[in-house]
């Protein structure tokens, strides 16, 4: 068990936005919150942790992946799976049946203004929701240099202070950071699908492995999407010493959300930008 101890608390209690999508969506639109959530921080402190769903299986690409040598796309074309760029780094993330989260923020009080430290920060904080369900989690080590180096699926390998239960990945993340704004979001996988992730990527062809593990594997039960997200919440909340406010996107803002789906993610141009 990693020894994670809570974050001290403030002279004044911090309040961060809370959205929870409970409504599964379309993988454009999903990449399109997180921009816009992360381009509308103030520059003064200001954090928003938001947990969402996906309506069908979805490929997403780290920014700088070049599509044609990480995805199967025949396959994900003949079998209805659709296929994203994110903003944030990383690499290729089958997204279904998972909570994901992400977190933006421009707080260096909390989170120091490097990358590193924020990401680990973060997984601290995710650690204690699993703890709340029992789980005995820890903070992984670095990589072997050839997943660093290669082609290989997110889940493939924890990266350093990644999330894992019992030598399995748990959790995988990325983040994007500009001065000091940043987004970090990260797949929770609730059930297993190792196959279909063999799939839609090349792993399939050389009948390798991935070391990675969902909620239900690690407590033997099946999980909700809700169980989940309140005790990572909670969790959370507890860790950083910060209030939630629930935040409910008006109509202004879905409008904007809109327009950068429509120009980005849906984007063909988007998607296969670096091929």
């Amino acid at each position: 068990m990693s020894n994670v101890e809570t974050r001290p608390h403030f002279n004044k209690m911090k309040e961060w936005a809370l959205i929870i999508d409970t409504t599964p969506m379309k993988g454009s639109w999903n990449m399109a919150v997180d921009d816009f959530i992360f381009h509308s921080l103030r520059k003064e402190p200001q954090t928003y942790l938001r947990f969402y769903r996906w309506e069908k299986p979805t490929v997403s690409l780290g920014y700088s992946q070049r599509i044609l040598k990480v995805v199967d796309v025949d396959y994900c074309r003949k079998n209805g799976i659709d296929i994203v760029r994110r903003m944030t780094g990383g690499k290729l993330v089958l997204h279904y049946k998972e909570a994901t989260y992400s977190l933006c923020s421009s707080d260096t009080e909390i989170f120091t203004s490097t990358l590193m430290d924020s990401y680990r920060l973060i997984s601290e904080a995710l650690i204690c929701g699993l703890k709340k369900m029992g789980l005995r989690s820890y903070l992984a080590e670095a990589p072997p240099a050839a997943y660093v180096r290669g082609n290989f699926p997110c889940f493939s390998y924890p990266a350093r202070n990644e999330i894992e239960v019992e030598g399995k990945k748990i959790i995988g993340s990325a983040q994007k950071r500009v001065g000091p704004k940043f987004i970090q979001h990260g797949s929770i996988p609730l059930d297993e699908e190792e196959e279909l992730l063999k799939s839609v990527s090349f792993l399939k062809e050389d009948k390798s492995s991935v070391r990675m593990i969902s909620l239900s594997q690690a407590l033997g039960k099946e999980v909700s999407f809700e169980w989940a997200v309140d005790l990572f919440t909670t969790g959370i909340a507890e860790y950083f010493g910060i209030s939630l406010k629930k935040k409910v996107f008006n109509e202004e803002e879905r409008e904007t959300i809109q327009e950068i789906q429509k120009k980005c993610y849906d984007n063909s141009e988007w998607t296969y930008l670096r091929q």
